[in-house]
């Protein structure tokens, strides 16, 4: 059919016809199989979203498996059983398993006896169990060699076995007895675990045994009128696990539906492009009769065959990483963890969400260029954008509120809770909620953000003004790459101002606990028990042994560390002090070059942490009764409290938070009275520790009834919100970076009259440009907001917080995101925009 277009031109008609509009079956089966070619021949096009698809899937499969099997599992201690009753040695041990058995058939019994290693304080255990027995098998595997079969046969762990210095066939004595080691054995679920395992019976003084046996649920506690009385701790495997909502599989199930909208977002730009680049085949189509519903389901079925594609790549890449991955996965977390043990419910909800993404991303140009005419479609003519919708910023504007105050009532859930009230699940709701709200409000508010950008440039050159001006016209299509951009930024600085906001308190002080050439040593007996008091004798002999632990690392430098019954806090209800309060010994000063002079005469406390000094109602608590009721505003009693003390930096001392970061003064410790206690040594050696040193250390250690501490692997708050800025802005700009199509197909039209005015590659350059760093900026300022907005919301209950907390103030890092990131988008776009497009030379003039 023909019919009158503008200036009287005949302009083609999709033919309607009586039958099937859509052309039935056969029509969708041909048009699918089309696409299905067009993708298999094109698949280059669509190098960068099949990628991004490939990439989410795998990171979610590898990222689930690790969070789901790292933990301990639940229930490891019940093997198949689903109860388990731990018996305490005596008498009546024989008659309580036989009335288990009596009343619930099947048991298995497992004893246990601990041994001391001569002249240390390291124990292992001798354990008596069937390694056939029917509910224990979980809890036993062989290495090498064989299980033991009689009294004169034992498998040690490996673990055990080195410290004994042992291997198969060499013999072991115990309790007076030979035996002859036959295996090397480990517990799956604890390879931690220093055990020797021998054959049932003989063990004869345990000191632990535990039955594992199946009360079928129900008659768990039916093992008598009084189970404690009977010696009888029995335990439930339902019972022991504590289900929690925050679990791996939900985190890993939200980051899973974070990154597929990332991907829809950006999927909206690709597929925009790739119907573009397609559009005279597509006209082609609609001219031997296509319906539009024919020519929209070419690119849906284009976008479903990618995100299939996408989902199966990624699935194989994830199941070759985690396979690869898992034997350094076990040995982080000390248990064998299954190949095939994997969290299936994630990953196939990953793989689902992925072709979702990809067909809702298809479903927006699949609309748009069925709407094409054919003509224009086959003289390559791309549709006209369509404008924003006016409701979407004002929407979007409501949207932060809504999730501005959803966040704050989950924060104040979240407080009421670990004060024992509250409700869990107005917590849960509230925060996703107003996560989906902030993210719904970040994709609507960004497009208009750039009419507001549009306006601020009206007397800048004119390339910039062509590009920010389309932008700003045509919202609609470039609003989804914004989206995208604003929202993995939006991640990046929450994470950022969270971590400021929670770690940059100095009351609450995070980061490694002491530096890499530092060893803290402390008496074993004051680690178990705080409380406990070492004699003169005994500490003039610990010291000895340090001073000898530290020569072996060819070290003289031994500081001891006293402390003081005193404590820091706040009257307003801030956070608790974290840390130790060593005294500032003139030993401990000399060692980190604090001179006399350095220290004001009437301070209290000396600190490196910056911002003690300035916080105020500080009290420093001392005596019996240190902490009194928390949120008090008054001054403590003078008894017991020094109210407002005196804190001088010293940016000499110490930054672990297990060091003497902050001490006491001697002048405090004379006008309070205070008396001090030997705490430990810190020792500090010339190089960095290795982990040959760090072992005889220890070694050493316990055999001198001492116990070792050193540098852990907490990473610093600079290191945090380091990872998270640099995170973000390479997601951003790889999300910019995918959408170079369609910010290209935005700016053909000027470049074309451009081109025919004389215009060269220094113009197409600077539009690229101007395009790139206009949606960066734009990004990163609706990010950074939005960002606020969380953090605000989340510390708003409690007033205090949110003017001491969000003081913290990354600003290096939020510059690096307002103004780094949309220069280097602006540069890239400077350096990869000045190929000319072939299309200019295609195209007509419109």
């Amino acid at each position: 059919m023909t019919g009158q277009g503008r200036g009287g031109a005949a302009v083609l008609e999709r033919p309607t016809g009586a039958g099937a509009r859509n052309g039935g079956v056969p029509a969708r089966r041909a048009v699918i199989r089309w696409a299905w070619r067009l993708l298999r021949r094109e698949w280059r096009q669509q190098l960068l979203i099949l990628a991004l698809i490939t990439v989410a899937v795998a990171g979610t499969f590898v990222g689930s498996a690790v969070a789901t099997n790292t933990p301990p599992q639940p229930g490891a201690a019940f093997g198949t059983a689903s109860d388990m009753a731990t018996l305490r040695p005596g008498p009546h041990l024989s008659a309580q398993i036989a009335a288990i058995a009596h009343r619930f058939g099947q048991v298995d019994v497992i004893e246990n006896q601990t041994i001391q290693f001569p002249g240390s304080v390291l124990t292992y255990s001798v354990r008596a169990q069937n390694p056939h027995g029917p509910f224990g098998q979980p809890m036993l595997s062989l290495t090498s060699g064989h299980y033991p079969v009689g009294a004169g046969q034992v498998a040690l762990t490996s673990g055990l076995a080195s410290e004994l210095r042992l291997k198969i066939g060499d013999t072991w004595r115990w309790a007076g007895t030979a035996r002859h080691v036959v295996g090397i054995v480990a517990n799956p679920q604890d390879l931690l675990q220093w055990f020797a395992l021998v054959a049932p019976g003989q063990v004869s003084a345990p000191t632990q045994v535990t039955v594992l046996f199946d009360a079928q649920g129900a008659n768990s506690h039916a093992l008598g009128a009084n189970p404690h009385a009977l010696g009888l701790n029995v335990q439930s495997r339902r019972s022991s696990a504590q289900p929690n909502v925050i679990n791996p599989v939900t985190i890993s199930l939200a980051a899973a539906t974070l990154g597929m909208v990332l991907i829809a977002l950006v999927g909206v730009g690709g597929f925009t492009v790739l119907a573009q680049r397609r559009l005279r085949s597509i006209g082609m189509l609609g001219a031997q009769g296509a319906t539009d519903a024919n020519i929209g389901l070419v690119v849906r079925a284009n976008g479903f065959a990618t995100g299939v594609v996408g989902a199966v790549a990624g699935f194989a890449l994830g199941l070759a990483a985690w396979l690869a991955y898992r034997p350094q996965a076990e040995a982080s977390a000390h248990h064998v963890m299954g190949a095939f043990h994997l969290p299936w419910l994630v990953i196939i909800v990953s793989m689902l969400l992925a072709v979702l993404a990809a067909y809702l991303a298809a479903a927006r140009p699949a609309r748009a260029i069925a709407r094409v005419p054919i003509v224009a479609a086959l003289a390559g003519r791309p549709p006209a954008p369509r404008q924003v919708r006016r409701w979407a910023g004002p929407t979007g504007v409501v949207l932060l509120v809504v999730a501005f105050f959803l966040i704050g009532l989950a924060s104040e859930q979240a407080t009421s809770s670990a004060a024992g009230q509250g409700n869990k699940s107005t917590l849960y709701l509230g925060l996703v909620i107003g996560l989906v709200a902030l993210c719904a409000g970040v994709v609507l508010i960004g497009p208009s953000c750039l009419a507001l950008l549009a306006r601020a440039t009206l007397r800048a050159p004119v390339v910039i003004r062509l590009a920010v001006r389309d932008l700003a016209r045509y919202r609609a299509r470039s609003g989804a790459a914004l989206g995208a951009i604003s929202l993995s930024l939006l991640i990046a600085v929450i994470i950022c101002v969270i971590s400021a906001a929670r770690f940059g308190n100095v009351m609450d002080y995070v980061g490694p606990n002491l530096a890499s050439n530092q060893l803290a040593v402390y008496p074993n007996q004051l680690v178990s028990n705080p409380g406990a008091q070492e004699t003169g004798a005994q500490l003039a002999a610990m010291a000895a042994e340090t001073r000898g632990i530290a020569a072996s690392l060819a070290s003289r430098n031994v500081v001891r560390l006293e402390t003081t019954d005193s404590a820091l806090q706040r009257a307003t209800g801030g956070r608790n002090w974290y840390g130790p309060v060593y005294v500032a010994t003139t030993q401990l000063l000399r060692a980190y070059g604090i001179t006399a002079a350095q220290v004001n005469p009437d301070s209290d406390i000396l600190t490196m942490r910056p911002g003690l000094s300035s916080l105020t109602r500080m009290q420093l608590l001392y005596g019996g009764t240190k902490f009194g009721p928390p949120g008090s505003n008054s001054p403590c009693p003078p008894i017991n409290c020094v109210a407002d003390p005196k804190i001088q930096e010293v940016s000499a001392l110490p930054s672990g938070t297990s060091a003497p970061n902050t001490v006491i003064t001697e002048h405090a410790v004379r006008q309070l009275h205070l008396t001090t206690t030997t705490a430990g040594w810190l020792i500090q050696t010339p190089d960095s520790l290795t982990a040959g040193q760090i072992s005889a250390a220890q070694h050493a250690a316990a055999l001198a009834g001492l116990r070792v501490e050193t540098r852990n692997n907490i990473p610093t708050l600079g290191e945090i919100i380091d990872v998270a800025t640099v995170f973000g802005i390479l997601l951003a700009l790889g999300i910019l970076a995918m959408s170079v199509g369609l910010l290209r197909s935005e700016t053909a039209s000027d470049v074309r009259v451009l081109a025919a005015t004389g215009a060269g590659s220094t113009a197409r350059r600077a539009i690229s440009a101007s395009t790139a760093g206009a949606l960066a900026f734009v990004g990163a300022v609706v990010g950074v907001a939005a960002g606020y907005v969380a953090a605000i919301g989340f510390f708003r209950t409690n007033q205090l917080d949110t003017l001491t907390s969000l003081t913290s103030i990354p600003v290096g890092n939020l510059l690096l995101i307002l103004v780094g990131m949309p220069v280097v988008a602006a540069i890239g776009g400077w350096l990869f925009g000045g190929r000319e497009p072939s299309a200019i030379a295609r195209r007509p003039l419109e």
